[in-house]
This record gives C-alpha cells, structure tokens and sequence, in this order.
C-alpha cells in the first residue's frame, strides 16, 4: 500500500465520531437469530480523491487505467471481506479504464465472496462501463435488473434475492440521480417494484439526505426506515452530508450501524448489522 493511502487509513479514528450504534435486541428467551453484516459502498471506479480540485486534477482517471486504482481496489476488497453482503456503486464493468477488469468480479475475488452479480446502467463501450454491483456469502437465487428513469438515460436498480418462499431476503442496490424531481420518479418505480416483498433491504449512493423531501416520501409511500440519520459520507475527507444510506424493512432487526473511515473513493461506505426473523435460513453454497 503506497503512502497516500496510508495516510487516509490514518484518518479512521477521524470519522469514529460519525458512527452510531443501535441495540434494540432484546435477547433473554429468544432463539437465536441470524445475523447478516450489511455495508454500501460507492467506490468511485477505485479512485481516492481527498479534496474538490482533485475532480478536476485527477479527472484523467475516469477515462484512464492507473496504477493507484488496483492497490484502492485491494484495500477495499480487505475491508469488505468482513461483512456478509455488500453493495456497491460506481464500478467498471471492464473498460479501457478498468483495464478491461470486471471491478465488481474482481472484489468478489480479492475478498472471496462465492456470490456476486452486477447491472450495467451506463455502456460507453471501451471508454466506461458504468455499473452497480453485490457481492455476497449466500446463494443468490433470483437477480432482477431494472432501468429507472430519469431525464439521462443510465441510471438503474440491481435487485438480489436470497432464500425462497417466506424466507426471501430482498436486496435492492442504487444509485440515483442528481436532480431532485428525477429522484422522486425512481423512488415512485422502486416502491413498484418492492411493494409486494417483505424483506427488503434498498441500499446505495441515494443523492439525497435524512432530512429531505425523498427520506419524508419513502417513510410515508415504502415502509422502509433508516435507524440513524446524520451517518456523513460525503465527501470523504471532509464528510458533512449524508447521501449514501441503507434502509430496511420492519420485519429486520438493527443491530448497529455505522460509517467506517475507509476513505479509498470520495465517499466513505456505511455498515451495518441487522437480525433476519426468527427460523429464517440462507443457502450458503
């Protein structure tokens, strides 16, 4: 690991004040449930970026490969490989830029997940692939790939299901656009699309934060809720705003969440642990 990113590994303490836990279990009696170890990521195609001018300085990267960009991506395949399902945003696909390396494939592989699958929302043919990925512990048994609207075309959902019948677990991966109106017509096809499933966890680079009029419509029209708001991610070095966020449905227990201070990309990811109901199994193999 070279010397800059050794010195952003440095700054974890930095965002520990920004983490949260939260303890609702209520254990005496109860028959032990399983735990899941959930984290969201947007990984900027591996690119560290630690102040504003280097959107602009470093903008070559979107477009070229570079030597930083692998030892980022193995820096994040370790921390990754912690948890049990992970979303992530903003990965090549395998373009000139990623040197023709499926990003998502590739962090399955660092971190040794067995499961992983990933939609393209953006084909720029050789220049940039752009895509969301999931990386997971547990057989995936159903994958959903949906195009979301908006003014640009290009944005989209990655929908993961695991286990079967009443033990499904659903997996919804976003990443939404920039301007508020078209926000609000994604979120109008995603309450669509999850309406009918009951364990749901939507997760991504959401553009939006706690306080806004997209948080006010989800807890009103999806029945999903965020435990903690003020998680900041963004911008990494300097985080004061809470756009990336991982929402789940009533029938999931939190356990605790956080934002971890892997500063590899302009965000930093968010994790968290959550309880499945009570006798709810998933296939490992």
């Amino acid at each position: 690991m070279n010397s800059a990113l050794k010195k952003i590994d440095n700054f974890e303490n930095r965002f520990k004040k920004n983490s949260h836990s939260v303890d609702n279990q209520h254990d005496s009696g109860q028959t032990p449930r399983k735990k899941l170890r959930l984290a969201t990521y947007n990984i900027q195609t591996g690119i560290s970026t630690n102040s504003y001018q280097d959107y602009i300085t470093h903008s070559w990267k979107h477009v070229l490969p570079h030597a930083q960009r692998t030892s980022n991506l193995n820096a994040i395949a370790h921390h990754m490989s912690d948890f049990d399902i992970v979303g992530l945003q903003e990965v090549d696909a395998g373009s000139l830029r990623s040197g023709f390396i499926n990003q998502t494939e590739y962090l399955a592989m660092r971190a040794r997940f067995q499961h992983w699958n990933h939609i393209t929302n953006r084909n720029l043919g050789k220049l940039a692939q752009h895509s969301l990925g999931l990386l997971s512990r547990y057989k995936i048994s159903s994958v959903e790939r949906h195009r979301l609207p908006g003014f640009i075309p290009g944005r989209g959902a990655l929908l993961v299901e695991l286990g079967s019948g009443d033990q499904t677990l659903t997996i919804a991966i976003v990443h939404l656009a920039l301007s508020m109106r078209a926000r609000l017509q994604q979120l109008e096809t995603l309450a669509e699309i999850l309406s009918a499933r009951k364990n749901v966890i939507l997760m991504g680079d959401m553009n939006f934060q706690a306080d806004s009029k997209e948080m006010n419509w989800i807890n009103e029209n999806m029945f999903l809720r965020e435990p903690i708001h003020g998680l900041f991610t963004f911008p990494s070095w300097k985080p004061d705003k809470n756009i990336d966020h991982i929402l789940v449905s009533p029938s999931l227990e939190i356990k605790n969440v956080k934002v971890l201070g892997h500063a590899y990309s302009d965000h930093l990811p968010i994790s968290m642990e959550i309880l499945l109901p009570e006798n709810f199994s998933l296939e490992v193999i």
